[in-house]
């Protein structure tokens, strides 16, 4: 009997990632998710025509919506093609989505993804739980940031002599 594992985070490449997120907002958990898309969406993701930068995820119904997702649409696609900007339902487990609208609603947190990439063939989404920064935090994390590469930079050179 042998046991599956899952791939490591470096096997599956990016389609699409969300570099403001961690610079505004403080990640508290994340979630891989599902997508419930059309044909000619999973052809354009193919090829790498997406951007999550604006957008969210959103409850509605008891059911994960992610909004603001850019999907640009296929070139062959014809009349068959989608609407760029739509509406996109994620999939999650029941208890996982409890526990999201909890966090929503009563702690006042916001639902963002991080990256999109293909995973054994199907389209997925890393979703995050995260409180907004203010703009001293952003400020306190770029400094922390130049020192950090101001240390890496001076252990690097001494390495050279």
């Amino acid at each position: 009997m042998t046991k599956k594992t899952a791939a490591p985070e470096a096997a599956r490449e990016a389609i699409a990632r969300n570099p403001k997120a961690t610079h505004d907002y403080h990640i508290l958990d994340s979630w891989e998710a599902g997508i419930v898309l059309t044909g000619t969406e999973v052809k354009a993701l193919r090829h790498g025509k997406a951007s999550i930068k604006e957008a969210y995820a959103r409850i509605r119904g008891g059911e994960v919506f992610l909004e603001g997702m850019n999907i640009t649409p296929y070139e062959q696609g014809n009349r068959y093609n989608h609407d760029p900007v739509r509406s996109r339902k994620l999939l999650l487990h029941r208890r996982e989505i409890e526990r999201l609208i909890g966090a929503v609603e009563q702690k006042g947190l916001t639902l963002i993804p991080l990256d999109l990439y293909f995973r054994r063939g199907r389209a997925k989404v890393r979703l995050a739980l995260g409180r907004g920064k203010k703009q001293y935090d952003k400020r306190e994390d770029l400094k922390r940031k130049g020192a950090e590469r101001d240390v890496a930079r001076a252990l690097n050179w001494k390495g050279r002599r």
